[in-house]
């Protein structure tokens, strides 16, 4: 019997009838399967949460707030309603869920009041759509004749730091996961994304934190397999609303599903599979509407293809950054000074290149962040030596993703002879060392033809 942790997302539990499906698959697999299930909020809701609390602070008009509750009261009813027949089941779920909707309530009417809204208080507000979320999964199993008890991710045992809407687990999460949930009797059904810091305040896990959740879960209680529930048919060879044909990818290493998930691929976010690498575990990515579909296994060492590259990637809504100047050649310590300005100032860097010349630093950044970062520039470096702090805002980052590129010449000649011939001009070029992936950056209006190019020339969709 293989013990599996299952997550599923937003739209795999988006409404009662996708909730009973989700039953369908936890009661087909814990046949022969212990499983421990994470859960997002149904579709849309964390959004939903988050507008309300925005406008909650901005106008402070109560009754449209009190309106908002009623709305997500009745869609969380409908949703049990449809997805459990028990009346006593359905029954106490609803007694549950109405508690916490009258925490939210009051959480709302606060805002409203003190016209404020601070990090840590849309972590709170944020974490509502997990802790509704779970105790209907739970009570659908209930009704499916399933064991389960519901477990918010900070009764599981997640603890973080305090950095409210990023926070990161702490080493002690991995002891107190397996003294909450094990032995396992029955399916625990386990909010995702959300956690406690140490004094007991609500934390979030950020992008890809429920994903997260199911790693840190399944890394503590020493899981066969961790496998992450999505409405796609696994990890693609690149965005099938670009290139129609794109194929799913059978297995591929955690390296590569990193910078995949890095440099734009949307199914994994590059911190999800952490805990997974820690403990050395399988990650597989399955379709919950077509289960029979193996989807893409992610282990721990490299599966080389014979044409070296596995997926194109797309990384919209970045910003190139560009510092000059004739004063940088040959003084000491200006990367570092760029790069430790720009830490300080919270700025992530996608990607670095500099000429050979070192009067010239190019940096993709989130486009988002762009005046931020020159304003952290501007203030660190006198004119004398950085002449120019400049941007672009109309550049796209795309990545060529494969383990077989390691030692494998001409690679990189295939990638621009075939953006070449499309007549698409490559404004920066990035490799690391590592040969896992060859990255580089386009106009905008280029991006999706430098993609469907060399999905094509390395036949990642099956072409000849």
């Amino acid at each position: 019997m293989a013990r599996l942790v299952m997550k599923f997302g937003g739209v795999s539990v988006a409404d009662g009838n996708r909730l009973m499906h989700v039953g369908d698959l936890v009661k087909h697999f814990s046949r022969d399967n212990e499983i421990v299930l994470v859960t997002s909020a149904l579709q849309g809701v964390t959004d939903d949460l988050l507008t309300c609390a925005r406008k909650a602070a901005r106008d402070g008009n109560v009754s449209d707030a009190i309106d908002f509750m009623e709305k997500l009261t009745e869609r969380h009813n409908q949703a049990i309603d449809d997805a459990i027949k028990d009346p006593q089941i359905a029954k106490e779920t609803k007694e549950t869920v109405a508690r916490r909707l009258s925490e939210l309530e009051k959480a709302y009417i606060g805002i409203c009041y003190i016209g404020e809204l601070t990090a840590r208080s849309l972590d709170y507000i944020s974490s509502y759509g997990e802790q509704l979320a779970a105790p209907i999964l739970s009570g659908v199993l209930r009704d499916m004749k399933i064991p389960s008890q519901h477990y918010t991710g900070s009764e599981a045992g997640i603890i973080t730091d305090s950095n409210y809407g990023d926070a990161r687990p702490l080493e002690k999460t991995y002891e107190l996961i397996p003294q909450r949930l094990l032995p396992l009797k029955g399916v625990p059904v386990v909010t995702g994304f959300i956690a406690k810091d140490e004094k007991g305040i609500i934390t979030t896990l950020g992008r890809g934190g429920s994903d997260l959740s199911a790693s840190l879960i399944g890394a503590a209680i020493d899981a066969d397999e961790i496998w992450f529930w999505k409405e796609t048919s696994g990890v693609m060879t690149t965005d099938p609303k670009i290139v129609p044909e794109a194929k799913s990818i059978p297995t591929i290493s955690y390296r590569e599903a990193m910078e995949l998930s890095y440099f734009g691929a949307k199914v994994l976010h590059p911190r999800a599979i952490e805990p997974a690498i820690r403990k050395g575990i399988p990650v597989r990515v399955k379709c919950t509407f077509d289960p029979e579909i193996p989807g893409t296994q992610i282990v721990h060492d490299d599966v080389p293809k014979a044409d070296v590259i596995k997926a194109v990637t797309l990384h919209k809504n970045v910003a190139l950054l560009n510092i000059s100047g004739a004063g940088m050649i040959g003084t000491i310590g200006v990367a570092a000074r760029a790069f430790t300005a720009l830490a300080k100032a919270g700025i992530n860097i996608v990607m670095i290149s500099q000429g050979s010349s070192e009067a010239n630093i190019s940096m993709v950044i989130e486009e988002r962040q762009i005046e931020k970062a020159e304003d952290a520039l501007r203030s660190e470096f006198p004119r004398d030596l950085v002449k120019d702090i400049a941007h672009d805002h109309d550049v796209c980052a795309v990545a060529v993703v494969g383990a077989g590129m390691a030692g494998t010449p001409g690679v990189a000649a295939r990638v621009f002879k075939a953006l070449g011939a499309a007549k698409i001009n490559v404004v920066m070029i990035s490799q690391p060392s590592g040969q896992h992936n060859i990255s580089f950056v386009v106009a905008s209006k280029d991006a999706e033809r430098a993609v469907k190019e060399l999905h094509h020339e390395f036949g990642l969709g099956g072409e000849a």
